[in-house]
């Protein structure tokens, strides 16, 4: 890969990671659209590294308050909303981590055509507008309970359709159940932890099956801008959520959506 294809992925990956407009349609349309070659396992498994060390660093406080409380509950301690929301995030996460290890290799197979990533990008858009329009928005992380958890640990599953949106999708569970436009979001990235963590283990351990050589600059390169970029879609997402709405992200999916359905007539 030249400077030029490693900065344009990075930066896409990073972005796209967090925000409702799925990553990996992004990461699959673009390299055909452009005419690069396939930018190979290895450096896909750098990128989603680099969106992981840029969601840990963005929220080490909470994450070190959820530890701390989560190890003392444990040990026999008295639990506290810091604790709770550490056994949610396992818990919501569960479930994707069990469908991503079972269902991965044919999902790859059979779910990575560009109608589908064009369907699923314009029918899960219109669902995320049709929660942020309908909504209550009322409620924060804290007030979530085991049965919101659940749902939507089990619909993140959904996700392992390229198109979906691992964000987009969590986000859309968390404003149906009363979630400010915030908490949804914090909630998601918190979520996010776990299963990109998953993700590129799983990832790592198919990589050492590939005989292609690793080009060590590349992949620092990538995962260094792909963390920064990764960094700043949080913090500006988180600060500018609740005035901007869903509607932007919304108008994007779905003419993301019909751009695609028009380049395949």
């Amino acid at each position: 890969m030249d400077s030029l294809q490693i900065f344009i992925l990075s930066i896409v990956q990073g972005f796209t990671e967090f925000l409702p407009i799925s990553s990996s349609a992004h990461l699959v349309l673009l390299p055909q659209l452009i005419g690069w070659n396939d930018q190979g396992l290895v450096f896909d498994v750098a990128l989603h590294f680099g969106s992981l060390f840029a969601v840990l660093y963005y929220f080490r406080n909470e994450v070190g308050r959820m530890l701390k409380s989560w190890t003392r509950s444990i040990c026999g301690g008295e639990p506290d909303q810091d604790s709770l929301l550490a056994w949610w995030v396992i818990v919501g996460t569960l479930p994707a981590i069990f469908a991503g290890f079972l269902l991965q290799g044919s999902i790859e197979q059979q779910l990575r055509e560009p109608w589908i990533l064009a369907t699923a990008s314009i029918v899960f858009g219109l669902l995320l507008w049709f929660a942020d329009a309908t909504a209550d928005r009322s409620r924060n992380e804290f007030q979530l309970g085991l049965k919101d958890v659940l749902i939507i640990g089990c619909c993140q599953v959904l996700a392992l359709i390229p198109g979906t949106s691992r964000s987009g999708i969590t986000i859309t569970l968390g404003l149906f159940l009363g979630l400010t436009r915030q908490a949804a979001a914090r909630f998601s990235f918190l979520l996010a932890m776990p299963v990109i963590f998953a993700s590129g283990v799983l990832q790592t351990v198919r990589m050492f099956t590939e005989v292609n050589p690793i080009g060590w600059f590349e992949l620092l390169l990538g995962v260094v801008l792909s963390a920064l970029s990764a960094a700043l879609c949080i913090h500006y997402f988180l600060r500018l959520v609740e005035r901007l709405g869903m509607l932007p992200f919304v108008v994007y999916r779905v003419l993301l959506g019909l751009a695609i359905f028009a380049l395949l007539i």
